[in-house]
């Protein structure tokens, strides 16, 4: 039960750090995209580093290295099934999914970023799952802290786009990040119930965020000349996330 509290802890922390980071949209008009783009950098080497750290090291050492890769594969899958059957909008790679003529702009820009959340949410549960507990708090902050700069980007986005308001600006990017809770208890209760599953999910949670990685976040840091300042931005969340996790683990 301490783990799925635990858990819970680790949810609404990841939840509130998103909200944290869409604050500015009530203070500030508009957000330099160079900044954006090097805010995405970072949480690309959060969570490139954080799915070798806190999932597929220690998924391999509970289970060895044949589960983590069928789970990494499966979780690889799992995003590209949802990217091409769901309807979503990113504001600089455009529309994916199935077409469609009944979502507004804005609803598909915010599918798009609970897509995201989905397999960072999975992987905090199944890090508390795991019993790592160390690994699975410093997986947890380095989520929360890479979700700052990713509900930026998404209140400023979302405001742009159809130039609502301030408020429903902030609203929507929160509640793109409250998915974060329900599937941080979804993965941790899952992996408590069929412990022998767990390696198995270790490598799903980390296929899946390092797919949402390489297909979107670095090609989205990447399309409007900042490259050099994302990739930056991607070593120093890198950095951060490996020094976590000496300092926790």
């Amino acid at each position: 039960m301490s783990y799925i509290i635990q858990s819970m802890y680790g949810g609404i922390v990841t939840t509130l750090l998103n909200a944290l980071g869409a604050l500015p949209v009530f203070f500030i008009k508009k957000v330099n995209q160079k900044i954006i783009d090097i805010g995405l950098g970072f949480a690309s080497g959060v969570m490139i580093t954080a799915s070798f750290t806190s999932l597929i090291i220690p998924g391999i050492r509970i289970g060895g290295i044949l589960p983590v890769i069928i789970g990494i594969i499966l979780g690889s899958i799992m995003i590209r099934l949802i990217d091409k059957i769901i309807p979503h909008l990113h504001s600089i790679i455009g529309f994916e999914g199935k077409p469609t003529d009944k979502l507004k702009t804005i609803w598909l820009f915010t599918i798009a970023v609970t897509l995201h959340n989905i397999p960072e949410g999975l992987a905090v549960g199944v890090g508390f799952g795991s019993y790592f507990i160390a690994e699975a708090w410093a997986l947890t902050i380095a989520i929360g802290l890479q979700n700052i700069p990713e509900g930026l980007s998404i209140a400023f986005s979302i405001k742009s786009i159809e130039n609502v308001s301030r408020r429903k600006a902030f609203l929507i990017s929160f509640l793109s990040g409250i998915v974060e809770f329900p599937l941080s208890l979804l993965g941790v209760l899952t992996v408590s119930i069929v412990h022998q599953i767990l390696p198995y999910a270790m490598g799903f949670a980390a296929g899946a965020m390092l797919f949402v990685v390489s297909d979107e976040m670095i090609p989205e840091s990447h399309r409007v000349g900042h490259e050099k300042s994302a990739s930056y931005g991607l070593m120093l969340g890198i950095i951060v996330m490996l020094i976590l996790d000496v300092i926790l683990g």
